[in-house]
């Protein structure tokens, strides 16, 4: 499949999903806690509606591909090519009416992140990239994204989703960076990622991530000239304690101060 129409697939992706999705978007609908009695992690029919259109896609057209999904698990993930797919990344701000979330969908070759979108149907942006470069379209027409090349903490813009993701070690870890930036946001989820591709943030530092919140972000991050790993520097596509920045030298620095 050559790149354009490998590109045609990924919009195509998005645009069925969100045509999915947005129906439930500031609508009543049913709501579940994945984990009750513990931590509130909810779940929607718009998460679930999302998901299986784009596996109903995949499926027609690359059978012989994997899946791996926040909603309905893993298919052949074995595969040397293996979709990652978050229908709805921030469903905290989807339940709550706040436009801060995103349909992360991603593509990894032999376990490599490759290609990635965010897509926020409701502004109708879409945010994407291969590593090499990275896109925007979406309202004020279509640029490429470049991030901040901020060389210090002190002139950085920090973010994180909350700062209940830090237990702990953890949360001193976060605590020393954050005292060095300029100013330090929480909020937006995967939004967080693609604004700081975007370069109007300059680092964000999560915890506690799945590989479907981060891989489809690798991919549009590192095509805008940023870098993102594990909190010791090695590959984020796993998940877990991710750092993500504008630059080389504001990323080393974050990880200097995430050790201790």
């Amino acid at each position: 499949m050559s790149a354009v129409d490998f590109g045609a697939f990924v919009n195509d992706l998005a645009s069925r999903s969100g045509q999915a999705i947005l129906p439930f978007f500031r609508a009543h609908h049913v709501l579940e806690d994945k984990a009750p009695g513990g931590v509130f992690d909810p779940v929607t029919e718009a998460d679930r509606a999302g998901e299986a259109v784009m596996r109903s896609l995949i499926r027609a057209h690359f059978p012989e591909h994997g899946v791996l999904g926040e909603e309905f698990g893993n298919e052949n993930i074995e595969a040397d090519y293996v979709w990652v797919l978050d229908p709805i990344d921030g469903t905290r701000a989807f339940i709550s009416g706040i436009p801060v979330w995103g349909t992360l969908i991603g593509l990894t070759r032999q376990g490599v992140p490759v290609y990635g979108m965010m897509h926020q149907p409701f502004s109708g942006e879409r945010f994407s990239g291969d590593g090499r470069e990275a896109r925007y379209e979406g309202p004020g027409g279509p640029r490429r994204l470049q991030t901040r090349q901020v060389p210090e903490l002190a002139a950085a813009t920090l973010m994180t989703t909350s700062p209940h993701l830090f237990q702990g070690e953890e949360e001193a870890a976060f605590a020393r960076v954050e005292s060095q930036v300029r100013l330090s946001r929480y909020g937006c989820d995967c939004y967080a990622y693609c604004m700081l591709a975007s370069g109007h943030v300059d680092l964000v530092i999560e915890s506690g991530l799945k590989p479907y919140d981060i891989v489809a972000l690798i991919p549009i991050i590192e095509g805008a000239g940023g870098v993102v790993t594990s909190w010791d520097g090695g590959s984020a596509a796993g998940g877990g304690r991710v750092v993500a920045a504008g630059s080389k030298a504001l990323h080393q620095a974050a990880l200097a101060l995430l050790a201790g």
